[in-house]
């Protein structure tokens, strides 16, 4: 029976530029929704852009714009870049709208009639200059721990302490750098505590959150919940609060009233809204970042259940997106824009690689470019692609591109694909995406084994109709291979659709096989990802950081060049330079070869552990125990090519001697091996 969905993600804000970071989420939320469309499910994907706030208000004051006309431009600039990674909205709205204005007011209103709304006066920074109550982002001073200088109003940058916007020292205006007043005002508070009880037992529903989200959310209940201050003071640009005077929401109060304004927007129906967010079962899910889990699991759903409305289903919390093991940098050149990626790269690369290292857990995801462009062009190109370029070009052109039908022995391959439906759909339901692609891959690694052993451009001069059955049985692996891979690379599974002339490659005719067809002519699906376009990529982001930091210009090599390295600060070569850092003569000392793993298997008494013996060529074979148990099933690594430190000192465990290291990236269930080329030998040395 098919369920009805309601998906989330979470609202950029209308102050900046798309970058990776969002695009992350915006992925896996979209890979998501497209999987449960696939299978059937009626379900809806809504965002908005967040657009209420004294930065943005204070932006389009120093751009010479009202804030409506600034908001309007940035939303087109943000559906533009995220629709440019494929992200299929139903609905891209806005927050400042009327439907958001009617549902802020009537769930405040609600609240308020329901003895959840007090007011009390505070002492807040007033800058008498700019003649404005200052947001704790717009008041900068010294840290009153550590005695860092520049810091802001409400965390230091350089020890993490929190703190008031009055404890800090030396304090001044952002805007205007004049040293702030205090200043009372009334403010008003939502009684979070009110539903301090409501809240644990919603936590504790099955499915609604992931462990580290609800323990990371318990914290908050060990010394009580307190008021939630959603007041702001004039001039504010964001809805005024009914039977008040000069008061604003606070923008976290309208900004997830959003996810309901645009289902309203969407729907213009007010009885499938209420089937959503009122009595009905469909189900809501949100897609957050782990930095505003706080604002989704406490107080948005206890502000709908004090007026009346359902509560989230589920929320799914990912963590933060870094490069090359770091932070992203502006000016490293790894803190990239949405746009300046899609000028150099293919955006369905990245969502192969996304989906290759997305798990289903809050970990940070960790973008390494060395092993992007491997990953790319050896699974998604040189295996899946290949796949289908191989056998549906010259060789179908000889055959006048009709199939046969499936032999015995090519039913038995096709029903050791469909085998894996089951799990493969357990892993796209659950997020554990990074699963999916290792079961795609291994199975892409089986058929082209059975390609390569009739080897069907040798069978095409000699028996014509054998190379016709084993191009048919190729394909129709491929159409499996291709759904499975459908969520992740819509596009590529499109034209393979078109390819086979049919409509949809989805998961409701997996089971129907191309037989006795005819097929489209061939069009290119993908090419490979080439080095020269991530450093020009990654320069033009550097470049456009010291354009606007004129006085801070860097000489960091990028990460597509060096990785986890700078260049040393002495001309003088040495081993380790000041920060940490080995310099180019120590990394070039490491040996990097291709290895095939020819055994593996489980090490009685190891949790994590796994044992594979690793051919090297000329240099032998090697034994090596490998924590890679959470990621990778024995029986799946025999026969795959990976990435090894050939020249390791052998270290005496005991369990064994281990001889070598695999090359990995990731942390337990997103752990990833790097892959070499597929054209690669054992024993191949990586330059």
């Amino acid at each position: 029976m098919s369920k009805k969905i309601l998906v989330t993600s979470a609202l950029p804000y209308a102050n900046g530029s798309i970058h990776l970071g969002h695009v992350l989420e915006v992925i896996q939320t979209d890979i998501w929704v497209r999987f449960q469309k696939l299978v059937g499910n009626e379900c809806y994907y809504f965002s908005a852009d967040d657009t209420h706030g004294t930065p943005i208000m204070i932006a389009a004051n120093k751009a010479g714009k009202t804030p409506e006309s600034m908001i309007d431009e940035v939303q087109k600039e943000h559906f533009r870049d995220l629709t440019g990674f494929h992200v299929a909205y139903d609905h891209y709205y806005t927050t400042n709208s009327e439907e958001n204005k009617k549902y802020s007011e009537s769930i405040y209103l609600t609240l308020k009639k329901n003895g959840h709304i007090v007011s009390r006066n505070i002492e807040q920074s007033y800058c008498e200059h700019d003649k404005m109550f200052l947001p704790d982002r717009f008041i900068k001073g010294t840290c009153p721990k550590c005695g860092a200088k520049d810091q802001y109003g409400d965390s230091c940058e350089v020890c993490g302490t929190s703190y008031s916007p009055t404890d800090l020292k030396d304090s001044y205006c952002s805007l205007c750098g004049n040293t702030p007043v205090l200043k009372e005002s009334k403010h008003l508070f939502f009684r979070l505590q009110n539903f301090q009880d409501s809240l644990k037992t919603w936590m504790e529903e099955s499915n609604r959150l992931q462990d580290g989200a609800k323990k990371k959310l318990q914290e908050w209940f060990h010394s009580g919940l307190q008021e939630w201050d959603i007041s702001r003071d004039g001039p504010y640009f964001g809805f005024a609060i009914p039977e008040e005077e000069n008061k604003y929401f606070y923008v976290w109060l309208d900004a997830p009233v959003g996810y309901m304004a645009a289902s309203a927007n969407f729907f213009k129906d007010e009885k499938k809204f209420d089937e959503f967010w009122k009595d009905g079962n469909p189900e809501i899910i949100h897609f957050i970042g782990k930095d505003i889990l706080y604002f989704h699991g406490l107080f948005w759903p206890a502000m709908l259940m004090g007026a009346g409305y359902k509560t989230p289903t589920q929320l799914n919390v990912h963590g933060f997106l870094t490069v090359n093991g770091e932070k992203m940098s502006k000016s490293r050149g790894t803190f990239i824009n949405a746009s300046t990626f899609l000028k150099y790269l293919d955006p369905e690369h990245f969502r192969f690689y996304m989906a290759c290292r997305l798990g289903s857990g809050m970990e940070d995801v960790d973008i390494s470019f060395e092993d992007y462009v491997s990953r790319v062009n050896s699974d998604l190109i040189g295996n899946l692609v290949n796949l289908v370029s191989r056998v549906s070009t010259s060789i179908m052109d000889k055959l006048e591109r009709k199939l046969g039908i499936l032999s015995d022995e090519g039913k038995l391959l096709v029903n050791e694909l469909l085998e894996k439906e089951s799990e493969i759909k357990d892993a796209y339901q659950s997020r554990n995406y990074s699963k999916v692609m290792r079961e795609i891959t291994g199975l892409g690694d089986k058929v082209n084994k059975y390609v390569n052993d009739y080897a069907p451009w040798v069978l095409i001069k000699t028996e014509p109709e054998k190379a016709r059955e084993v191009v048919t049985t190729s394909l129709n692996c491929a159409k499996i291979l291709f759904t499975y891979l459908a969520p992740v690379t819509p596009n590529i599974t499109n034209a393979v659709a078109e390819l086979f002339q049919e409509k949809e490659l989805s998961f409701l005719n997996l089971n129907q096989t191309i037989e006795n067809k005819t097929l489209a002519p061939y069009s290119m699906l993908s090419k490979r990802v080439e080095e020269k376009n991530i450093t020009s990529m990654i320069q033009e982001t550097k470049e456009n950081y010291e354009k606007s930091n004129p006085d801070k210009k860097t000489t960091e090599v990028s990460g597509a060049q060096k990785q986890n390295s700078e260049k040393p600060s002495s001309d003088k070569p040495k081993e380790v330079n000041d920060s940490g850092f080995i310099s180019i003569e120590e990394l070039s000392k490491v040996e990097l070869r291709v290895g095939l793993i020819e055994e593996a298997g489980s090490v009685e008494g190891a949790d994590k552990l796994l044992f594979v013996k690793v051919n090297l060529g000329e240099k032998g074979i090697k034994n090596v125990f490998a924590g890679i148990k959470a990621s990778y099933d024995a029986k799946d690594l025999v026969g795959k090519k990976v990435v090894v430190v050939a020249n390791l000192k052998p270290r005496q465990m005991k369990f064994g001697l281990s001889e070598a290291m695999l090359l990995a990236s990731g942390k337990d269930k997103t752990l990833s091996l790097f892959v070499p080329d597929r054209d690669a030998n054992p024993g191949d040395l990586l330059k």
